[in-house]
């Protein structure tokens, strides 16, 4: 019976602490992987703001740290990828965050985007869309 029962406290425990990482929502920080060498891309800090959208900025850039959005419009034209702003508009909707922005460095171009927890919460989905057409990393959580 005590047997039983510390299986079940432990049980509860485990459901306890996956629901708060999922309560916690997607801010954090998140290490990007590249799509074509599977190797970390980039450090981004996702914050979510009072209104309960989020936003994604570059902290880190692992490969190429002095890279700058060449290929970008506007503000972001010629400016260094580090510290950009690559996500933002993202608002709550249900198990994820839809209706945002993401902005491609390397192509410059900026898309309609989504991002959904996964695995308790040490995953972030993060796709990215063109009419029905879209891309997908995970992001893994670093902290």
């Amino acid at each position: 019976m005590i047997r039983i029962a510390k299986i079940a406290g432990l049980a509860a425990a485990l459901g306890m602490a996956s629901q708060l990482a999922l309560a916690g929502g997607a801010s954090g920080l998140w290490k990007t992987i590249d799509d074509e060498t599977h190797q970390a891309k980039a450090l981004v800090q996702i914050n979510e703001g009072a209104n309960g959208e989020l936003t994604g900025k570059v902290i880190k850039l692992y490969m190429h740290p002095d890279a700058v959005c060449d290929k970008c419009d506007g503000a972001n034209k010629g400016k260094p990828v580090n510290g950009m702003q690559i996500l933002w508009g993202l608002k709550k909707d249900g198990e994820e965050w839809s209706e945002g922005q993401i902005l491609d460095p390397k192509s410059g171009k900026i898309y309609t985007s989504s991002a959904k927890l996964m695995e308790d919460g040490k995953k972030l989905r993060v796709r990215g869309y063109i009419g029905p057409f879209f891309r997908s990393q995970v992001w893994e959580r670093q902290q």
